[in-house]
């Protein structure tokens, strides 16, 4: 797939809000600082369309980018970032479950894995919530140029063992850096064919 043009469409507070037309949903997200700003401007190579912070926590919005006038890219606010308060964290936790659990928009929805942690709790919590309400999804494992490609292979492998004794099948998995563009080919063509299905 190639991207000729991406540009911001509208951020949302809540569900009700997001864009009301026939157009299909392509969303990130991840760990507050798991990379998913970088991400989305190495797949749509535009530097700044998503806001790069280096303080977790900042997209607190439902942001819709449209894509080659033919579907939205979705830039959903990080989970469990720990510095903010316990209502605001519950906030976000109802805008990011109204929208992946409610939203009709939402045809494929990307999970953004820090390659270099041990699986986290919290990860392994919100792919169980996607499984249990069939939520179709995939893992993007991020921040490869950041360690070693034996340390990486491991990592990843752990994190497939721990999702393998509650999943029969594992979800495509994706491996990327932002800074070397390592993923972006193969991550464009599975929306593709995504948005073909």
């Amino acid at each position: 797939m190639q991207i000729d043009k991406a540009e911001f469409r509208c951020s949302s507070e809540r569900i009700s809000q997001v864009p009301k037309d026939d157009l299909r949903d392509i969303a990130f997200i991840g760990r507050s600082n798991v990379g998913k700003s970088s991400l989305i401007n190495m797949l749509t190579g535009r530097k700044a369309l998503a806001k790069v912070s280096g303080t977790p926590g900042k997209t607190r919005l439902i942001n819709h980018f449209l894509i080659n006038s033919s579907w939205y890219l979705v830039d959903l606010p990080g989970y469990g970032y720990a510095r903010v308060s316990k209502s605001t964290r519950g906030e976000f936790a109802k805008i990011i479950t109204d929208y992946v659990l409610d939203c009709p928009k939402l045809h494929f929805l990307f999970v953004l894995i820090d390659s270099r942690l041990e699986p986290q709790k919290i990860d392994l919590r919100f792919i169980d919530m996607l499984g249990m309400h069939g939520i179709p999804f995939g893992i993007i494992f991020t921040k490869l140029d950041k360690l070693s490609a034996t340390a990486a292979k491991r990592n990843i492998e752990h994190f497939c063992t721990v999702l393998s004794q509650q999943w029969e099948e594992l979800p495509p998995m994706f491996r990327s850096s932002s800074a070397d563009g390592r993923g972006r080919d193969e991550i464009l063509k599975y929306i593709e064919s995504c948005l073909k299905g």
